[in-house]
């Protein structure tokens, strides 16, 4: 079986967020137990690096638009190593195969490409045009950067994207075209209720020359999100390359909430424009408050991923990430919810049981494990959630399995067992409490795969490997 799983890409004026680094991890549970599932798996994030913002930041730094986004996109690659991210490919919007395949991907789309006068808003900060309606409700200035949105009066190219607005529509209510959560889903058809009107897709080379030309017209640059989009099939090789044809349509592609229109409107009219199967499933994902309070720079509650990987590890950062913020909504992260969640979660539940385990098998058996049965809960919601990309919820099924084991220990008392001399049943009890840890190491490999990695180690080869330390270091306030 193929499976294929993308992120979006992040636009790379700015450095990585706790928000780009949440869809990583997400992609990544996803793409890890597939494989685990014995799947073919190709995982492939990137970055997005064309754009008048990229050009703008660039002459600010006194620097070139190529060295800019070279120095930017290397952060992302760093964060996806930084957590354990399992990725088979990472593409740059400024490789050169991807212009050469986009501007193929262009030429198949002219038949419903054709150039027209556009008058209307834009905003550089957004690289995004805005409806006259929108313009007067922010009285003429951008909200997102605080800067009066540009009358634009050009000649560019469009797209045809009001031919496929019932084709999309259908797609969707059929389930062809799943997406999750509903809520996005009803609020994408909420648009196409509406009616969706035709896009311009590029802008004139003397106002944004940092971009890939449009085919056959040197005085004409391609919109950078309608270029972006193209990324998830210009990376397998579109159109002749075998992995293309193998591995699309995509399983999953996850996107946050504030990119929705381009990736259920704009990309499946592309992708049936071009005569192609329509992704899966898109996943919408919430956004992430810091303290209460939306996260940016001028209120100085920016949180940069590092802040905390370098306390407390990728692992814990992947699971407060997944549990405590809710997969089908918003979220907030406090350095006090997410110090009780390592605390209480991580180093009292978890980190207790492998080593109130590890310790008794040591003391009563000389480490010795004897014969362990596989565990035979059922994991049947566990897996269930994941399919709906409701990570928070897989997790609450590992932790009911972490608690349950903890309950076992306290209700049998093995160090009971022990004193009344009953080895043969002390020997089942001990080798229970091994068959529910090898089990939840198993189900959480995808979530924190260095964590289960060390769980396994201890007890997977019949003699206990004590770990060195504390699986998970308490941390005091």
């Amino acid at each position: 079986m193929k499976y294929y799983i993308t992120t979006s890409i992040p636009y790379v004026n700015g450095p990585p967020h706790i928000g780009h680094a949440m869809e990583f991890v997400m992609a990544d549970v996803l793409a890890r137990q597939a494989r685990q599932q014995g799947e073919t798996v190709i995982f492939s994030m990137g970055s997005d690096e064309h754009g008048g913002k990229i050009a703008e930041k660039a002459a600010e730094q006194g620097t070139t638009p190529q060295e800019f986004a070279d120095k930017m996109s290397a952060t992302f690659v760093a964060l996806g190593r930084k957590l354990n991210i399992s990725n088979d490919r990472f593409i740059r919007t400024t490789d050169t195969a991807h212009e050469q395949r986009a501007k193929l991907i262009w030429k198949a789309l002219e038949k419903d490409i054709y150039k027209g006068q556009y008058i209307g808003w834009y905003c550089t900060g957004d690289e995004a045009f805005f409806t006259e309606t929108e313009v007067k409700e922010n009285g003429g200035i951008c909200p997102n950067h605080n800067r009066p949105y540009d009358k634009i009066e050009e000649d560019n190219y469009f797209f045809k994207l009001s031919k496929y607005t019932e084709k999309v529509r259908t797609a969707i209510e059929s389930g062809a075209f799943t997406i999750i959560p509903e809520t996005k889903r009803n609020e994408i058809m909420s648009l196409f209720n509406e009616g969706l009107d035709d896009i311009s897709i590029s802008r004139p080379k003397d106002k944004i020359s940092w971009g890939i030309p449009v085919p056959g017209d040197a005085h004409q640059t391609m919109y950078v999100w309608f270029e972006a989009l193209m990324n998830y099939i210009t990376v397998l090789g579109y159109p002749e390359h075998e992995d293309f044809k193998q591995f699309w349509p995509a399983n999953v592609q996850i996107v946050g909430k504030d990119i929705i229109r381009f990736h259920a409107a704009i990309w499946p009219a592309m992708l049936l424009s071009l005569e192609l199967e329509l992704p899966k499933v898109l996943y919408v994902h919430g956004f992430i408050n810091v303290e209460g309070r939306k996260m940016s720079k001028s209120l100085g509650n920016f949180l940069a991923p590092d802040d905390i990987i370098d306390k407390y590890g990728a692992d814990a950062f992947r699971y407060f990430f997944l549990r405590h913020i809710p997969s089908y909504g918003d979220g907030d992260f406090s350095w006090a919810t997410f110090e009780a969640a390592y605390n209480n979660e991580l180093a009292n539940e978890l980190g207790n049981a492998v080593q109130r385990t590890a310790a008794m098998i040591m003391k009563y058996q000389d480490g010795v494990i004897g014969e362990v049965l596989p565990s035979e809960h059922d994991i049947a919601q566990y897996q269930q959630a994941l399919t709906a990309c409701k990570f928070d919820r897989a997790l609450d099924e590992v932790w009911a399995q972490v608690r349950g084991l903890n309950q076992y220990i306290d209700v049998e008392k093995p160090w009971m067992i022990a004193k009344q001399d009953e080895p043969d049943h002390l020997r089942e009890v001990l080798a229970y409490m091994v068959s529910d840890l090898l089990e939840i190491a198993e189900l959480l490999e995808p979530f924190m795969p260095e964590t289960a990695e060390k769980i396994e180690a201890v007890f997977r080869d019949g003699t206990i490997k004590p770990i060195e330390g504390t699986l998970f270091p308490k941390f005091e306030a």
